[in-house]
Parts: C-alpha cells; structure tokens; sequence
C-alpha cells in the first residue's frame, strides 16, 4: 500500500537538503547537494577540500561539469588546522628563542663593558700610581743632590765667598747677573742656583755628577 506520510517525509529531506545546501554526515565527512551556480572550485574553497579530493571521491570525470541537486560526499580535510597550530607553536618557539638568545646576549654584552670598564680603571689607577711613585723618587733624588752641593760649595751659608764666586751655591759674578742670588737671602739664592743648574744641566743629579767628577759644577 503506498504510504503517503513516508514520502512526505523523504520530500522533506530533500527539500531541507536543498535549502541548506549540504549537511554533514558525521565530524570527518560532509555530504553536500549542489546548487544552482555551484562549481567544483567554489565547493572546494568554502569546505577546504582539493577539487581532485572531491573528484576523486564522487567518481566526478570531468570536474568542470557537475549538476544541481547531485549529492556530493567527501572527506573534511583538517590538516589546515593542524599546520595553522604547527604554524603557531613554531611561531611561538621561535619566539622564545630569540628572546632569550636576546636576553643571553645583553647579559652578556653588559658583563663584557663592566669587565673592560673595570680592567680599564684599574690600568688607569695602576698607572697613576706608577707615575706618582716615579715622580716622588725623582723628586727625591734632585732634592738630595742639590743639598749635596749646598753642602760642597757653601755649607749652607748664604754669606759664602771664594773670589768672585757667592752664596749657597757659589755662582759666580756672570751667573748672578743671568739668574740672580746676589742678596743674602736663602731663598732668592736657591732660586738662583736652581735656575742655574736647569739651564746648564737639566737637573741637579747631573750637576752633582759633574761636580763628583771635575770637583766643580
């Protein structure tokens, strides 16, 4: 007996099908009814699945040819999901690491200037200290060898004559007269000597070297 409420029924199906343009039969697989303006191409871009993959499924010959209400069948393909995610976690990672690569080298970049920054101030103080020592000593030396000749020439008396010669160092009248020390002060006479023995001999270790060797200076 032919059952009226039956094929309401499947009517309805399809007609449902038709309006909705497709529905998915399970989470892998959608079954689709084509519509008018339909293509393989546009199926494939709205379900992101290859126009071959859909071909190849529905035994499709000539994919530039399908038909309105046609049941098409084929597997949803989510390997863009899991590159989009593969994609993200690389992303993420990369990330990380360059952060971190960023980190380590600005650590280390700041370790390396205090290093140097250190080692150059300890140089300098170094340096500093070796010129203080050197000129102390040599300051040293000059003051013993011009008291060494103070002590030759006049004993340390400013009134000390032999001649024309005069005063704690004994310069004579020409030298007076270029570098000063005719007054019986103590100071003007060291002047006097001092300037004397700079502009003959550099320094008052050579005077007193000379003098040692010739028995005058």
């Amino acid at each position: 007996m032919f059952n009226i409420k039956k094929t309401l029924t499947i009517a309805a199906g399809v007609a449902g099908a038709l309006a909705f343009g497709g529905a998915h039969a399970s989470a892998d697989t959608t079954d689709y009814v084509v519509q008018l303006g339909d293509t393989l191409n546009k199926i494939s871009a709205k379900y992101n699945v290859s126009v071959d993959k859909i071909a190849a499924q529905n035994n499709i010959s000539n994919v530039n040819w399908i038909v309105t209400g046609q049941h098409l069948s084929f597997a949803t393909d989510d390997t863009t999901s899991t590159q989009a995610a593969s994609t993200t976690t690389a992303a993420a990672d990369t990330s990380s690491t360059t952060q971190a690569a960023s980190t380590t080298s600005s650590t280390d970049n700041t370790a390396s200037t205090s290093t140097q920054t250190a080692s150059t101030q300890t140089a300098s103080t170094t340096t500093a200290a070796t010129s203080s020592t050197t000129t102390s000593s040599s300051s040293s030396s000059e003051t013993a060898a011009l008291n060494a000749l103070i002590a030759r020439e006049s004993s340390g008396n400013v009134n000390a004559t032999n001649g024309q010669y005069y005063g704690l160092g004994q310069l004579s009248a020409q030298a007076r007269a270029i570098y000063g020390g005719n007054t019986a002060d103590y100071n003007d006479q060291l002047n006097a000597m001092k300037a004397y023995i700079a502009a003959r001999y550099g320094t008052a270790v050579n005077a007193l070297a000379h003098s040692n060797s010739t028995g005058w200076y």
